[in-house]
């Protein structure tokens, strides 16, 4: 019985690490093209539209298939899910370097936003292993594979000027080889419910709760994929940060907003996680105010952009500890459907916000546009989970 249990803890270790780590590198290559946006644009003569189309582009794909995903996790295994997903992914890297026109470029960026499913095939994958009282910290540590977008913008903008542009993706490729390795090598494959069915898994869509966490989350990791994209972009326009340092400042954000995750986890396994979400989202509707006034003074603004991404990251963490209560058993499901929700939030701001800027010459309507999100979410909220009878976690 004792060594039952030791092998038991040693498979839930194993998926915790490497469905973490697995999830970095997806992130790290679903968000390669954000820290080399000046870069490519150069290379490509493209508009500010067009550079920002580019940055959605990965999200589209990556958000909108993380429902099947999930739900191929949930019914055939996350560890078999995750490895096909990364051998995919190495196809769009191996592509990149090698395209000569716009339109090739956004059809392997498509491609390549597949990498973002990562995230519903590992909390899937994860959740299993751990009971329901640690279910908050568990997917919170999971989730900072997210990380990999900060990882992305520290390090991918020093390895394209010390070397060239396709060193980017061949770097990558080696690192999603040996991860697909040791994925193969380390972890055993999830326990799963074979008896269930197709209309099981797709009957959380049904529950009105699967929406309001995915409206939410919309906001909080839709607002952390955005930045993490825009940043070098809106430093660069703003105030002619070089790529390097506007590559620091963008690790920052999302180091920032993917490290505090796990802290909104833990305390929504001891306090009511709706009651903590209502500060979040008035916190990201007040920063982005600030930000929206600030467009002109550097520190303010990116003081502003650090701080929003404090608050945002601890929203994840917040809303991703009620997911497995939403449906028992369907987990990668619901997570899909969030996830996706959550990503198209970060897929449409980069395009609206360039086309606002191209309009007006500013990003203040951007900014204003977010916060008035923010205070929508938060009145749905009040009405819904804060003075309705409505609960997820009880």
């Amino acid at each position: 019985m004792a060594k039952k249990e030791v092998s038991g803890r040693f498979n839930a270790i194993m998926a915790l690490v490497m469905g973490t780590l697995a999830m970095m590198g997806c992130f790290m290559a679903w968000s390669s093209f954000a820290p080399l946006a000046a870069q490519i644009a150069h290379m490509f003569s493209l508009s500010v539209s067009q550079r920002t189309l580019l940055l959605a582009t990965p999200v589209l794909l990556g958000s909108i298939m993380r429902i099947p995903v999930g739900i191929l996790s949930d019914r055939y295994g996350g560890k078999k899910v995750y490895i096909i997903l990364m051998l995919f992914v190495l196809i769009p890297l191996f592509l990149v370097p090698r395209v000569h026109s716009f339109g090739m470029l956004l059809f392997v960026a498509l491609l390549l936003g597949m990498s973002g499913t990562s995230f519903a095939v590992g909390i899937s994958y994860v959740s299993v292993w751990f009971p329901p009282q640690q279910q908050g910290l568990v997917l919170g540590i999971a989730s900072l594979g997210n990380i990999g977008n900060a990882v992305s913008a520290l390090t991918l903008p020093q390895i394209a000027a010390k070397w060239d542009f396709s060193m980017v993706y061949n770097v990558l490729i080696g690192m999603l080889i040996v991860l697909i390795v040791l994925f193969a090598l380390l972890c055993k494959e999830m326990p799963l419910d074979k008896s269930k069915t197709l209309k099981e898994s797709l009957s959380v869509a049904k529950d009105a709760n699967t929406w309001y966490l995915s409206l939410f989350y919309a906001l909080t990791f839709g607002l952390f994929m955005s930045f993490s994209n825009l940043t070098p972009t809106l430093l660069d326009g703003l105030f002619q940060m070089n790529p390097v340092t506007a590559g620091l400042w963008a690790a920052a954000f999302g180091a920032m907003c993917t490290f505090v995750r796990p802290v909104g986890g833990v305390l929504s396994d001891h306090l009511r996680p709706m009651q903590l979400l209502q500060w979040v989202l008035l916190g990201i509707g007040i920063f982005a105010l600030e930000m929206s006034f600030t467009l002109n003074g550097q520190a303010l603004f990116v003081t502003g952009l650090v701080l929003i991404g404090l608050i945002a990251g601890l929203g994840n963490g917040i809303i991703f500890k009620m997911v497995p209560y939403v449906s028992k058993g369907n987990t990668g499901a619901v997570t899909g459907f969030v996830g996706a929700i959550g990503g198209l939030g970060g897929y449409f701001p980069p395009i609206v916000i360039g086309n606002i800027k191209q309009l007006t010459g500013s990003y203040m309507w951007g900014f204003w546009l977010l916060a008035l999100f923010a205070i929508i979410c938060w009145l749905i909220l009040r009405r819904k989970y804060i003075s309705g009878e409505t609960h997820i976690v009880q």
